[in-house]
């Protein structure tokens, strides 16, 4: 005889046998079912932030900043309406995620009354599936099913409505099992041997990688490719993750997502290895495409969306990156011989002067003459910043103008030490940073972010407070919307920055922060940075370093 068991107790038993240890939230009235059965579940631990878009972008930071399954509860309508945006980035990072929220009960709903409204529909355009759940019978194979579903590549959320009256009844059910489906997929022996004989055909090769290589754990592999070939390897134009080893004698630095920057850098090479997703996203139009002509294209990856999307390849093969790579190079190295090795070794000295080491090193030295400046330089903040943070530290960037040199300054040396924004949509990076502290509690992280971005999200700070989380979060103040000054300019010629700045009343972060419960700086001197920032990162807590840069344009 199956046990009774209520629907509030069934859904968190099943989110726990689903390798959920976090539930994220912010509880309202329908969602109070849960919280009244949270009490019987001590180890499964509840976070609160202080709105729904905060509550989906930590759950996002750490399920980036581990690879697991997260699961998280907003309130119904205007709850998942505030979710919204920060739903959006998790759909772009194809972050594996059970969104839930409390719905009126069924036959309420049809009054409409307050706070009601159409969640499935509402969810529909950003998630991989979307349910109401109609019978407590149906709860345990409904988030079952979510769980296989968010994981499977390619990854992504789903979203669950959940009635009042399904989480209070009760009923006889049987909770089902667990299901992950294993993807690690390779290509056939014909196609291995079809793909490497292109490899051995180019002259002068380059590898574009994406963020599949950080999903599928394939950084080694990736620059064993490059090596072996002597190829050039760069990372997407949005490199929102560790999606290379900088220290790779190989690694050249990140394309530029601007068309013809990209294309002059591509315009040297006859054939583009890309491994993952799109390797020319851009961002602003441009009436230069992006991809040199004769270009050849091969591409691996496990999201055929992304597979030639928008520039045809002459092989394409859907396949998981690590498991094509580890069968790819011993196929390779028996094609190629002493021949490609021989030549592999030729490509890497002339790589030599100009890979990531060393334009890391002219870098450090053109921004090293920027030291006394004030207003703070960003450029030296960031080579500060990089210079005090500990070896293990994981960063979360969002400063978009200030950290246009983070990626070419601090290494990317294991696949969760770097989280950038990917999406475009700004505000995710303190709450990221919340969610990846979480996750990694051995390890202290680093937020960055722009003044702008942070005052999307700024009341993340008391959950890190609350938690006592080792979070360091350097904000760059430049006073406004910087970046949009930047392009106003840029495109319109125009300098009358209308609604850009934040002068009158300036914004006193360090304040803000104090007041929500942390620690809180504010640097002014450039001579003070180096100091206070390794100070601050090697004590435990949440802290807020707030510095003044120069913000002009």
């Amino acid at each position: 005889m199956k046990n009774k068991i209520t629907g509030r107790s069934a859904f968190l038993a099943l989110l726990k046998d689903e390798g959920v240890s976090h539930l994220f939230g912010n509880p309202g009235t329908t969602e109070l079912p849960i919280m009244h059965a949270l009490k019987d579940q001590p180890d499964l631990t509840y976070v609160m932030a202080m709105q729904e878009s905060l509550v989906v972008a930590i759950a996002d930071g750490y399920s980036r900043a581990s690879g697991k399954l997260v699961a998280c509860n907003v309130h119904v309508a205007p709850g998942l309406g505030n979710a919204m945006g920060s739903l959006y980035n998790a759909q772009f990072t194809g972050t594996p995620m059970i969104l839930t929220a409390g719905q009126q009960e069924q036959g309420h709903g049809l009054m409409e009354p307050v706070l009601y409204g159409p969640l499935v529909r509402m969810a529909e355009p950003l998630v991989k599936w979307a349910v109401e759940v109609t019978r407590l019978e149906d709860l345990p194979r409904i988030v079952r099913r979510a769980a296989k579903v968010a994981m499977t590549p390619p990854t992504g959320p789903v979203f669950i409505s959940l009635p009042g009256d399904i989480l209070n009844s009760e009923a006889g059910i049987d909770l089902g099992r667990s299901t992950r489906i294993d993807a690690r997929t390779r290509p056939s022996d014909e196609a291995l041997k079809t793909f490497a004989a292109r490899l051995l055909k180019a002259e002068r090769p380059v590898i574009v990688t994406m963020d599949e290589v950080v999903k599928s754990d394939a950084l080694n592999e990736a620059a064993e490719l490059a090596e072996l070939l002597g190829a050039a390897a760069y990372q997407s134009s949005t490199p929102y993750g560790s999606h290379f080893l900088s220290e790779s004698p190989s690694f050249i630095g990140t394309l530029a997502r601007v068309q013809k920057a990209a294309r002059d850098t591509l315009a040297p090479y006859d054939l583009l290895i890309a491994l993952g997703g799109d390797p020319l996203r851009m961002s602003v139009y441009s009436e230069v495409d992006a991809l040199p002509d004769g270009l050849g294209i091969v591409q691996v990856g496990l999201v055929d969306w992304e597979i030639a999307k928008n520039y045809g390849a002459e092989i394409a093969l859907k396949a998981d990156l690590k498991e094509t790579l580890r069968a790819l190079i011993p196929v390779l190295k028996e094609m190629g011989g002493a021949t490609l090795a021989g030549r592999a070794k030729q490509r890497l000295a002339e790589l030599a002067p100009k890979n990531w080491i060393a334009r890391r090193a002219a870098l450090v030295e053109q921004i090293g003459r920027s030291a006394a400046r004030t207003p703070i330089d960003p450029d030296f903040l960031v080579l500060q910043m990089v210079e005090a943070m500990p070896d293990n530290a994981i960063l979360v960037d969002e400063g978009l103008t200030s950290s246009r040199q983070i990626t070419a300054l601090r290494p990317h040396r294991d696949r969760y030490d770097y989280h950038g924004l990917a999406s475009g949509g700004i505000g995710w990076g303190l709450p990221a940073s919340v969610g990846a502290s979480i996750a990694n509690p051995d390890r202290p992280v680093v937020c960055f972010s722009g003044d702008g971005s942070a005052m999307y999200s700024i009341q993340s700070l008391w959950t890190a407070a609350h938690h006592k989380l080792p979070l360091n979060v350097v904000i760059a103040n430049n006073g406004g919307y910087r970046i949009i000054k930047q392009r106003l300019l840029a495109f319109h010629g125009d300098d009358n920055y209308v609604g850009m700045d934040f002068v009158d009343p300036p914004v006193d972060f360090a304040g803000i922060a104090k007041a929500l419960g942390c620690e809180a700086i504010k640097i002014s001197d450039p001579r003070e940075l180096r100091a206070t920032l390794a100070s601050a990162f090697g004590r435990p807590g949440t802290k807020l370093i707030e510095v003044m840069v120069d913000g002009k344009v």
